[in-house]
C-alpha cells in the first residue's frame, strides 16, 4: 500500500484541565494524521481555531478522543460541526464525557476498530488506565503509534485521579504497547515524544515506583 504521503501534524493549545474539583494550565497535542486530502484528528484540545487552520480545506473523517478527560475533548463538538465529521470515544469515557458535554452523541471506539487513511490504516488499541476508556492509535507501516495520556516519555500517565488505576495502566502498557516494535514513534498528549524502544525497558521502574 502507498503511503509516502501520510503526514503527521502536530498542534499545541493551552488550556484548564478539571477533574473532581481541580484545575491545572496545561499544553496538549493534537495531531493531525493524513495526506493533502484528507485526515483524522486526534484529541481536540481548548481552541478550535489553530486545528482548524491547520486542517485547511482537507476533508475531515473523524475526530478521534483518546480519552475523555475535558481537555481532550474541549473542541470536539466545534470541529464536529465546522467539518461535518463524527467524533469517537470509548464508551468506558462516557462519563467523563458527560461531565463535559451533557448528552451530546458520538461513534463509540472499540479494541482493534480500523480507520482507513492515506492508504494506510489507523488500528484502535484498548488501554484502560489513565481512565477507564483510554485508547491508542496505532499506525504500523508507519511506526506512529499516538498514545494519550497512556504513555509518556519517562513512564505510564497519571493515575491518582478519579476512574484511574495503577496497575491497569500497567496491564495495559505490557499487554498492548510495550511489546510494539522499537522503533514506533510515541506521539503524546503532553510534552515531548519518545520511542517504544527508549521507554519499554524501564517497566519494571515504573512498576516498583508505583506511579
Amino acid at each position: 500500500m502507498a503511503h509516502h504521503d501520510l503526514r503527521v501534524e502536530n498542534i499545541v493549545t493551552s488550556g484548564i484541565f478539571a477533574l473532581d474539583g481541580g484545575e491545572w494550565e496545561v499544553d496538549n497535542n493534537i495531531w493531525i494524521v493524513g495526506n493533502n486530502e484528507e485526515v483524522f484528528i486526534i484529541d481536540a484540545a481548548h481552541n478550535a481555531t489553530p486545528i482548524m487552520n491547520a486542517v485547511g480545506g482537507r476533508k475531515v473523517k473523524g475526530i478521534l478522543c483518546s480519552h475523555a478527560h475535558n481537555d481532550h475533548i474541549t473542541v470536539a463538538p466545534e470541529l464536529a460541526a465546522e467539518f461535518d465529521a463524527p467524533i469517537f470515544v470509548h464508551p468506558g469515557d462516557q462519563m467523563l464525557w458527560e461531565e463535559t458535554h451533557g448528552d451530546l452523541k458520538h461513534e463509540d471506539l472499540a479494541n482493534g476498530q480500523k480507520f482507513e487513511i492515506a492508504g494506510t490504516e489507523l488500528h484502535v488499541l484498548t488501554t484502560p488506565g489513565h481512565s477507564p476508556g483510554s485508547c491508542c492509535f496505532y499506525l504500523p507501516e508507519a511506526d506512529e503509534l499516538f498514545s494519550g495520556d497512556t504513555l509518556f516519555q519517562g513512564g505510564p500517565g497519571a493515575t491518582g485521579r478519579k476512574y484511574s488505576s495503577f496497575d491497569t495502566i500497567i496491564e495495559s502498557l505490557q499487554t498492548s504497547i510495550l511489546d510494539l516494535p522499537a522503533e514506533t514513534t510515541v506521539r503524546t498528549g503532553h510534552g515531548d515524544h519518545t520511542t517504544i524502544g527508549a521507554e519499554a525497558p524501564h517497566l519494571e521502574e515504573w512498576i516498583r515506583r508505583g506511579h
